[in-house]
């Protein structure tokens, strides 16, 4: 069975992996003309994920490229003495395995794990996608397929073709990120340094392996701003508004952003279908279910997602079990399925989140730093019992637990 994907990030190529595992023939199509080499943002992956690129045997590569940081330095408006955070007791509260790694970092080494078994198609883009499965392209000539995957983000062509425009899946946060790839000028390695105040927060980081450093602006206006999707100079004008009148290092920041080749801004959006399927198609990760930007743990989840996609895909049509064998439109439904709890759960928790990482009065600021600070200075052991039994969907990661669909893959995968 061939199956096309779009997407080369983070589920495309997972995806790629294990329905190449499980027998299937899987052909990954990137609009990029490479892959990107800029070093992305910092993002988190949980344990079920952790478990899945274990399998993959992806965990040492990931393990050699993660971030590296073990504090996180709170800089409090109109006070001199920081508070310091330790990482390590932070995350390990809210999950038993965690890295952090950069996205482009994460993005190198799953396609290190396909590249030799995988057809990857670079600098071209779906234009159409028939009923009957006939793909075209913007390049490249036209190719049928018995399936195609959207696996290309918040901003899925894949899911504007079939399903519609975006605008029609979305809900706003309330809020806006951006990132920006600066010199390293403060030397960080291990630390990552930030300033929320209320409505905003500001801070940069590195990473161990990297000699630049990412800067970043977290904020939360009376409304939705108006600007054009590829308009960075509009972009950047509107953050010059919102923080010109923040103290520490914003000043340099938001200079060193303006001299930034590498910028990213957007609304911390969520998407919200009744389904990810239709037809011969479905979507995975950001394209199906992105929880929002930055607080919702969107990179595990886009990666169990693409685990047990493929996993269904193989009990339904590999496999072959009952009198639906090769019936994909049950797969699809057993995939939803399979996940929908997880990702309603990681939508809740991030609606929760975006708010508190944006605090929006000072009592909130106060709660942000010294909750945190409280947190951390527990037993690991205490705070994951915390986390797991009230802790609202602060564990849902850990929770978790995807089938194991080991004993669907052939004897002898294809080489």
């Amino acid at each position: 069975m061939n199956i096309l994907i779009s997407g080369a990030s983070v589920s495309g190529p997972v995806l790629a992996y294990w329905l190449k595992r499980h027998g299937f023939t899987p052909t990954v199509v990137e609009k990029a003309p490479t892959l990107r080499k800029s070093g992305g943002h910092a993002v988190d992956l949980f344990k079920p994920a952790m478990d899945i690129v274990e399998r993959m045997g992806a965990l040492d590569a990931i393990m050699e490229r993660k971030t590296g940081t073990e504090w996180i330095t709170m800089i409090r408006r109109g006070t001199a003495k920081p508070v310091n955070i330790q990482v390590s007791r932070l995350m390990g509260g809210i999950s038993a395995r965690h890295v952090e790694i950069m996205r482009d970092d994460l993005s190198e080494v799953l396609y290190d794990a396909t590249k030799d078994d995988v057809e990857y198609v670079f600098g071209d883009s779906i234009t159409s996608i028939s009923g009957d499965g006939e793909v075209t392209f913007e390049r490249g000539a036209p190719r049928r397929f018995d399936l195609v995957i959207g696996a290309d983000g918040l901003h899925s062509n894949v899911r504007r073709l079939v399903f519609g425009p975006e605008s029609s899946f979305t809900h706003w946060l309330g809020a806006y990120i951006a990132v920006a790839t600066i010199p390293n000028y403060l030397d960080l390695g291990d630390r990552m340094a930030g300033m929320p105040t209320v409505g905003r927060m500001v801070g940069v980081y590195s990473a161990r392996h990297m000699d630049d450093a990412r800067a970043f602006f977290f904020m939360r206006p009376a409304g939705q701003l108006d600007y054009h999707y590829r308009d960075t100079a509009r972009q950047k004008e509107l953050l010059r508004e919102q923080f010109a009148d923040l103290g520490w290092e914003t000043p340099r920041l938001l200079d060193e952003m303006d001299r930034a080749e590498v910028f990213y801004f957007d609304s911390v959006t969520q998407l919200r279908m009744d389904t990810w399927s239709r037809g011969r198609v479905t979507l995975v990760g950001d394209a199906g279910y992105c929880p929002g930007p930055a607080v919702g743990g969107s990179t595990s989840i886009a990666v169990v997602g693409a685990y047990v996609l493929a996993g269904e895909l193989a009990k339904e049509l590999a496999g072959g079990q009952g009198a639906a064998r090769g019936d994909h439109s049950r797969a699809f439904a057993a995939y939803e399925s399979e996940m929908s709890e997880y990702v309603r759960r990681s939508r809740d928790f991030a609606m929760t989140a975006a708010k508190r990482l944006i605090p929006g009065s000072g009592a909130e600021v106060w709660a942000l730093i010294n909750g945190a600070r409280l947190f951390t200075s527990l037993p690991t052991r205490l705070t994951r019992a915390i986390t797991r039994r009230g802790g609202g969907n602060l564990g849902m990661h850990d929770t978790f637990e995807p089938k194991d669909y080991g004993a669907l893959t052939p004897a002898h995968p294809p080489a």
